[in-house]
């Protein structure tokens, strides 16, 4: 048994695995079945808190990662993760407007936010191996991915405050158009059984909460598109990779309620994780052009955070007057 748990998986022994995956069973099994066994609106206070604490949790698992693999580890782990945060408030943003959308009632959001950050698991897994198994055979892929960076960074320089149209997502309009739909709620039922109005038998119906659930997963393929590549451009660890994401995304659901009110606040954020996109994009060039095997994880780690936390601020200082532009009902 010791020889399968020290047996090497994806380039860490098997242990490591399990015991983050063992953190992430029980973390999402305390999620459903001690702090949300009913469906309730959460308040501000209370995200604000379970933030705190999945953030605290993440930071550790940071530690972990040092400790066990090495300052230079911990430092990509530590970018990753703030990376990933960040990443996440343009998900917020994302996620309020979709549930405005469907006029999603406060007391069933975390149930679709809860099912949809099993569905990012296995979706991060998916493209993170994959990824990593491309890099692995083609090491060139790194520069396409940096290239990549550089322009989606530049893109969100240029269209930062383009509006998303749900309406006329194509996906939504598919299913609209292909299966049965209602348009009211019904509890907290992703599915309903109703006389159709065709022919008056019973029929499956999908419900907007259903609906808002695609959204929001499909939502995170868009911005997976953008953060896999970002972190394979600081680590092509897939442990580091994949830990760093899924700890940053853990505490996704809590940050929302703290935030879906105040996301106009972090306006100017977009703006540096722009600059934080082209900045990883570009040392990977950067790096063969100094004759370097890479650069240093802990200036990546400390331009990052700087560009973040400037972003922050600025966007704290310049809407200090703004009133709140988005209510996620």
């Amino acid at each position: 048994m010791l020889e399968v748990l020290l047996a090497g998986w994806l380039g860490k022994p098997l242990w490591m695995w399990l015991a983050f995956l063992g953190i992430v069973i029980s973390l999402l099994a305390l999620d459903l079945g001690v702090f949300h066994r009913t469906n309730r609106e959460i308040g501000v206070r209370e995200s604000l808190l379970l933030s705190a604490f999945y953030i605290t949790l993440g930071l550790l698992f940071g530690g972990f990662v040092w400790w066990t693999l090495g300052p230079e580890s911990g430092l990509n782990y530590l970018t990753g993760f703030a990376l990933e945060k960040a990443l996440a408030m343009d998900n917020v943003f994302v996620i309020a407007m979709i549930f405005g959308f469907f006029a999603v009632p406060r007391v069933y959001q975390h149930r679709v936010l809860f099912w949809g950050i099993l569905g990012v698991i296995v979706l991060r897994a998916i493209m993170i191996g994959f990824g990593a198994a491309v890099i692995a055979q083609f090491s060139w892929v790194l520069y396409v991915f940096a290239a990549f960076l550089i322009a989606t960074g530049i893109k969100m320089l240029v269209f930062s405050d383009k509006d998303y149209d749900i309406a006329r997502n194509p996906v939504l309009r598919f299913m609209r158009r292909h299966f049965n739909v209602t348009d009211e709620h019904h509890g907290e039922h992703f599915f309903v059984r109703k006389p159709h109005p065709s022919t008056g038998r019973p029929a499956r119906f999908m419900t907007p909460l259903f609906l808002a659930l695609v959204l929001i997963e499909i939502a995170d393929v868009v911005f997976a598109v953008d953060s896999v590549p970002a972190i394979f451009a600081i680590t092509t660890d897939p442990f580091i990779v994949y830990t760093s994401n899924i700890f940053a995304i853990l505490g996704l659901r809590a940050l929302y309620f703290a935030l879906a009110a105040m996301v106009h606040r972090f306006h100017y954020l977009k703006y540096a994780l722009a600059l934080v996109l082209i900045f990883i994009g570009t040392k990977i060039f950067l790096a063969d052009a100094l004759g370097l095997d890479k650069i240093p994880a802990l200036v990546s780690l400390g331009v990052t955070f700087g560009l973040l936390g400037g972003g922050v601020a600025w966007s704290l200082w310049k809407t200090r007057n703004e009133p709140a532009k988005l209510d996620a009902h």
